[in-house]
C-alpha cells in the first residue's frame, strides 16, 4: 500500500484551491514591461445598503490609487496628436518637400515659423526621449532613449543654427516626423504592453466591495477590507463571496467557472472551503473567514507571480546585453558615418543627415520589448491554464526535458480511494470492527486512504471510536491506542522492515492498495482500496511521448500498482516502494546519466525531489512548500497541464529567439542603407523612414508576442 499515505500527507487538508483566478494576477506581470509599474487599480468602491457596527471605524482605504500606465499611455497620446498638428505646417513650408513635391509656397518668414513650430515639437513631443536619455547616461546604460535622444538633438540644433545663419539646409521635417513616429510607435507599444495587464481589471471586478457580517447576532455591511480572519459572513443567494472561508452553516452550489475553470457549479455544506469571488446559487451560507488581505491565497499568488517577473531568465539577460551593445554600435556606426561622409567630401547637412539617420534605425526599442512583452504574455496566458511560473528560467529549460518523473497518486490518478475489501484473519474481529479500529487511528490524518477507511466507515453508520497518543511512522504507517488497545494501520514497507508474519492477500494483484491493520501487535486482517485512473493521464503522457520524453512513475506504493498505472498508461517505466527521502536520490542518479529531469509531486513529502530537479513542478493546490520549492505549480492536478507546460514552455522559448533575431536582424539590411552604401545607386533613407521601419520593426515583435497565445491547448 504505502503511496504517500504512509509516505505521508499530514500538511493538512488537500482541497482545490481557487487557484484558476491565477489567470487575472498573472496579468499583473505586464506591469514590469520598460519599467512601467502599474501602482494602482483605481475603481469605485459602491456603497450598498446597511448599517455599521456599533463604535467600528472605517479602516479601509477603499483601493484608491492612480494608474501610471494608463496615465503614460494617455501621456504619449496627447504629445502625439499635438506634435503631429504642428507637423503639417513645418512639412508643409520644408524647401525640401516643396521641392519633391514640386510646389512653391511663399510665406514671410517661414523659417522661422518651422523653428518655432520644430521647438514646440522637440521640446514638448520629444520630452520623453530627452529624460529618458538623461536617466540612462545617469546609469550609466545607454539604450534606446539615448539614441533618440541624441538623434532628435542633433536634428534640432544643427536645424536651429542653420536657421540663424549657418549655410546647410535645415531639416526640421525630419525631426518633426522622426517625433511624431517615435510617439506613435511608443503609444502603439504601450497599448500593446497594457493588454497583458488587463486581466488585473477582471480580478478587482470579480470581487463585491461590501460582505455582510454577523456580529452578536446581528448582521452589517462593512467593506471586505475591513473583514477579520474569524467573521462570520452571510452570503445570500447570487451574492459573490467576498472573502477565502469555510462553511459554518448552510448548503448551496457555487459557481466557481470564472476561478477553476469547472463548469459545472460546485455543492458546498459545513466544513467546505469556498473561494472569494466565487458566486452562491439559491441557498444561503454563513462562512468563516480565514484569509483575508496579504494572508490570502489570492495575494501569495500575487507575489509569486511579481517574483517571477523580478528574476531574469537567461534568455532576458542575454536580450539586456544585446541591447547595450546595440546601443554603443549604434552610437559608433552614427559618429563613423558623419566622419566617413566629411572625409568622403559629403557637404555638413548630408553628413549630419546620415548620422541622424543611423542612430535611429539603430534604436534597439523593438530588443527592449522582445523579451517582456512574451514574459508577460506567457506568465498571463500559464496562469490562465492552471501553470503558475515562479522560476522564469526553469520554465524555459522545459524545453530541454528529457525525462519526466511523475508523482501517481493525485496526478496520474483521481488519489480518491474507496474502500474494495476489508479481509479479517482473526475470530474475534468481524469487517466493522476491523474498519472501526481502523478509523480511529486513520480520523488524525488527512491523507486519501485514511479518507477512504472514512468515508467508508461513515457510509456503514459505524461511530469512530476516540483515540490517542496517535504517532506517524514515516513512510511506513499510523499507531495509536484505541479504546486501550494498540492498534496500527500499515503498509508493505512495516511488514517487511518488522518481518512480521501475513496470511497471503488476496487483494487484486496491481489494482488494490492494501493497508494491514495490528491490533496489539497482532496482524487483525487487511483493507484494499482502489485508485482510478485520470481519463486525461493516457492523453498527457501519449503527448509527451510523441515529443520523445521519457517518463517514468515514482511512488511509495508497491510494485503491483505502481506495474498496473504504468502498464496501463504505457510509459516507460515506474520506481515503486520510494520512501520520501530516496526520491531526491532517484533523481539524481537520472541527472548522473545525463537526463534533464522534471519532478512532478504535492510538494510537501516530494519537496527534496522538485528542489533537486532541473524543473521542479508542484501539482495540486499548491501548498507553501510547493511554493518554497517548485519551480512551476499546477494549480489542477490534471497531467494533461504538465504536458501543456512543456510544450507551451518550447513555444515561449520559439517566440522569444523569432523576437530577438526580427529586433537585431533587420538592422544587417537597414543600417548600411541608412548609412549610405547605396546613395550612388539612388537608394537612401531618411531620418522619418528610419523612425518607420524602428517603429514598424517594434510593432512586428509585439503582433509575434500576441501569437503566443494561441501555442496553449
Amino acid at each position: 500500500m504505502q503511496d504517500d499515505h504512509h509516505d505521508h500527507k499530514l500538511h493538512g487538508h488537500n482541497h482545490k484551491s481557487p487557484s484558476r483566478k491565477i489567470e487575472d494576477i498573472a496579468g499583473k506581470a505586464a506591469e514590469r514591461l520598460e519599467e512601467k509599474t502599474l501602482h494602482g487599480h483605481s475603481h469605485a468602491m459602491p456603497h450598498g445598503e446597511g448599517t455599521r457596527p456599533p463604535h467600528e471605524e472605517h479602516m479601509g482605504h477603499g483601493g484608491h490609487g492612480h494608474d501610471h500606465h494608463r496615465m503614460m499611455i494617455e501621456d504619449f497620446k496627447k504629445r502625439f496628436w499635438v506634435s503631429l498638428a504642428l507637423s503639417v505646417p513645418v512639412i508643409v513650408l520644408s524647401p525640401m518637400v516643396q521641392h519633391i513635391l514640386g510646389y512653391t509656397l511663399d510665406v514671410p518668414y517661414s523659417m522661422y515659423i518651422a523653428f518655432v513650430l520644430s521647438s514646440v515639437i522637440y521640446f514638448y513631443g520629444g520630452w520623453p526621449f530627452l529624460t529618458g536619455l538623461v536617466e540612462e547616461v545617469k546609469k550609466g546604460s545607454p539604450g534606446m532613449m539615448t539614441l533618440i535622444g541624441v538623434a532628435i538633438s542633433v536634428a534640432y540644433i544643427y536645424s536651429t543654427a542653420v536657421t540663424f545663419g549657418l549655410e546647410g539646409m535645415d531639416f526640421f521635417w525630419e525631426l518633426a516626423t522622426l517625433i511624431v513616429v517615435m510617439l506613435l510607435g511608443h503609444w502603439i507599444e504601450m497599448r500593446s504592453v497594457l493588454g497583458a495587464s488587463k486581466a488585473l481589471e477582471l480580478l478587482v471586478s470579480m470581487m463585491p466591495a461590501e460582505a455582510q457580517v454577523i456580529r452578536d447576532g446581528q448582521t452589517y455591511t462593512i467593506k471586505v477590507e475591513e473583514l477579520r480572519q474569524g467573521d462570520i459572513i452571510l452570503v445570500k443567494p447570487g451574492e459573490k463571496v467576498p472573502a477565502d472561508g469555510v462553511v459554518v452553516q448552510g448548503d448551496s452550489y457555487l459557481n466557481e467557472s470564472m476561478l477553476t475553470g469547472e463548469s459545472k457549479p460546485v455543492q458546498k455544506a459545513k466544513d467546505d472551503q469556498v473561494i472569494g469571488g466565487s458566486i452562491n446559487g439559491n441557498g444561503s451560507l454563513q462562512v468563516r473567514v480565514e484569509s483575508t488581505g496579504k494572508d490570502s491565497y489570492l495575494n501569495k499568488v500575487i507575489t509569486l507571480v511579481q517574483d517571477a517577473q523580478k528574476t531574469k531568465s537567461e534568455t532576458q539577460r542575454m536580450a539586456d546585453k544585446a541591447a547595450k551593445w546595440l546601443a554603443y554600435l549604434a552610437l559608433t556606426a552614427g559618429f563613423a558615418t558623419f566622419a566617413a561622409w566629411l572625409i568622403a567630401g559629403a557637404e555638413l547637412d548630408f553628413a549630419l543627415e546620415r548620422m541622424v539617420t543611423v542612430m535611429v534605425i539603430s534604436c534597439p526599442h523593438a530588443l527592449g520589448l522582445a523579451i517582456p512583452l512574451v514574459v508577460a504574455i506567457s506568465t498571463a496566458v500559464s496562469a490562465n491554464n492552471g501553470l503558475l511560473i515562479r522560476n522564469r528560467t526553469a520554465f524555459e529549460n522545459s524545453r530541454n526535458i528529457t525525462t519526466i518523473i511523475f508523482d501517481k497518486t493525485g496526478t496520474l490518478t483521481q488519489g480518491s480511494h474507496e474502500v474494495a475489501q476489508v479481509v479479517v484473519f482473526q475470530q474475534a474481529f468481524n469487517e466493522q470492527e476491523l474498519l472501526r479500529l481502523a478509523a480511529g487511528v486513520e480520523q488524525h490524518s488527512e491523507h486519501y486512504i485514511s479518507q477512504g477507511i472514512l468515508k467508508k466507515t461513515k457510509a456503514e453508520g459505524i461511530a469512530v471510536p476516540a483515540s490517542d497518543s496517535f504517532n506517524y511512522l514515516p513512510g511506513k504507517g499510523l499507531e495509536g491506542l484505541v479504546e486501550g488497545r494498540d492498534v496500527k494501520v500499515v503498509g508493505p514497507n512495516y511488514i517487511k522492515e518488522f518481518n512480521v508474519q501475513v496470511p497471503q492477500s488476496q487483494a487484486e494483484e496491481g489494482v488494490e492498495t492494501v493497508v494491514y491493520v495490528l491490533v496489539d501487535r497482532q496482524v487483525a486482517g487487511y483493507i484494499t482500496l482502489r485508485d482510478q485512473i485520470r481519463p486525461e493521464s493516457a492523453g498527457a503522457i501519449r503527448v509527451l511521448k510523441e515529443n520523445g520524453i521519457k517518463n517514468l512513475l515514482l511512488t511509495g506504493d508497491n510494485e503491483r500498482v505502481a506495474k498496473s498505472v504504468s502498464d496501463k498508461l504505457g510509459m516507460d517505466g515506474y520506481l515503486a516502494n520510494v520512501l520520501p527521502h530516496q526520491k531526491q536520490e532517484k533523481v539524481k542518479e537520472l541527472q548522473q546519466q545525463g537526463e534533464f529531469v522534471a519532478m512532478t509531486g504535492d510538494g510537501v513529502n516530494d519537496a527534496p525531489a522538485l528542489a533537486q530537479a532541473d524543473v521542479g513542478i508542484a501539482v495540486g493546490s499548491g501548498t507553501d512548500v510547493a511554493a518554497e520549492t517548485a519551480d512551476i505549480i499546477l494549480v489542477n492536478s490534471n497531467p494533461q497541464d504538465i504536458a501543456s507546460l512543456i510544450l507551451f514552455g518550447k513555444a515561449t522559448y520559439r517566440k522569444m529567439i523569432q523576437n530577438l533575431i526580427w529586433a537585431t536582424g533587420y538592422n544587417i539590411v537597414a543600417l548600411p542603407l541608412a548609412a549610405g552604401v547605396l546613395y550612388n545607386q539612388g537608394i537612401m533613407v531618411s531620418p522619418a523612414v528610419g523612425a518607420a521601419l524602428m517603429s514598424l520593426s517594434t510593432v512586428i515583435v509585439a503582433v509575434n508576442a500576441q501569437l503566443l497565445r494561441r501555442q496553449i491547448k
